[in-house]
């Protein structure tokens, strides 16, 4: 069973919405931090959001905090990102990674999450 696992992802229209998965295992249920990175053609990586789920922490990038929404599935233990109003720009590979923290924290940087899922492609066309 994969530690994570990424779902969602597909061809949309600027404009559309769809909403990404990220499934946890018995492992990673309980990390406490999941966030979204996404990964487009020739860019570096960018942190996209990441909620602390056990504190309620919500945490967006400039790019995307009005498009989208992370929350968690308190059943399924999944954690789900809606797009809304999807652009051109957010074309690329997206990433769900999650790790253990005991402070009320979302790291925004890679290197700070061990686990990740192997990604999810997103289109968007104009």
């Amino acid at each position: 069973q994969a530690l994570l696992e990424e779902s969602g992802g597909r061809s949309v229209r600027a404009g559309e919405s769809l909403r990404l998965s990220c499934a946890t295992s018995e492992r990673t249920s309980s990390f406490s931090i999941v966030s979204w990175f996404r990964q487009a053609p020739r860019a570096e990586g960018e942190f996209v959001a990441g909620i602390n789920w056990r504190t309620g922490l919500v945490v967006y990038s400039d790019s995307v905090k009005d498009r989208f929404t992370i929350s968690r599935d308190n059943q399924t233990k999944t954690v789900n990102l809606q797009v809304v109003s999807a652009k051109p720009e957010d074309t690329a590979v997206y990433y769900c990674a999650a790790r253990q923290a005991s402070e009320s924290v979302v790291p925004r940087r890679s290197l700070d999450y061990l686990t990740w899922g192997r990604g999810t492609q997103v289109t968007v066309s104009s």
